[in-house]
């Protein structure tokens, strides 16, 4: 914090692997700072600031396939599941989408993936200890969700039989 009570400003850190983002801005001194307010882990980000990498984070962490796919590793917990059960247990999901949750799952940190030498390989994933704090949270927002959703549709019952009006 600054001594006028605002929170440290300071630039984005740079991605782990540029191969994998857009390209550099073509004027560097023109990208946007990220707020950041100091926790005893490190800077803490602000989800309102544009440039905020929390909003990423909350982009991967806050799908369906995602919520799905913590559940059920955390309900393994602390044993593995393969992929193909893992595709079992996690109706309706591809074998394209669950790779890519997975993938990215991984390099978050919230999920170990081991892979066994054999022909074909067998894949193994486990929820790490970060990825086993994730399920609370996520148990919370899966529990509203079931617990609600009868007054959401209502809600977009009564709103869709409302005339447009602009």
């Amino acid at each position: 914090m600054t001594t006028g009570g605002e929170p440290k400003v300071t630039p984005s850190p740079a991605p782990k692997n540029p191969a994998r983002t857009n390209p550099a801005p073509k004027n560097p001194a023109k990208t946007t700072p990220t707020r950041t307010t100091p926790t005893k882990k490190g800077p803490r980000g602000d989800l309102f600031d544009p440039g905020c990498p929390t909003r990423r984070l909350l982009d991967r962490i806050g799908t369906k396939w995602t919520s799905m796919t913590v559940k059920v590793l955390a309900e393994a917990a602390p044993y593995e599941v393969r992929f193909a059960e893992l595709q079992r247990r996690v109706p309706g999901v591809s074998q394209k989408m669950l790779s890519v949750t997975l993938r990215s799952l991984t390099r978050d940190g919230l999920v170990a993936r081991r892979v066994e030498p054999t022909v074909p390989p067998r894949v193994h994933y486990r929820l790490t200890e970060l990825g086993l704090s994730l399920e609370t949270a996520l148990a919370a927002v899966r529990a509203w969700a079931e617990e609600h959703m009868l007054d959401i549709d209502r809600a977009n019952e009564l709103h869709d039989a409302q005339p447009d009006v602009t």
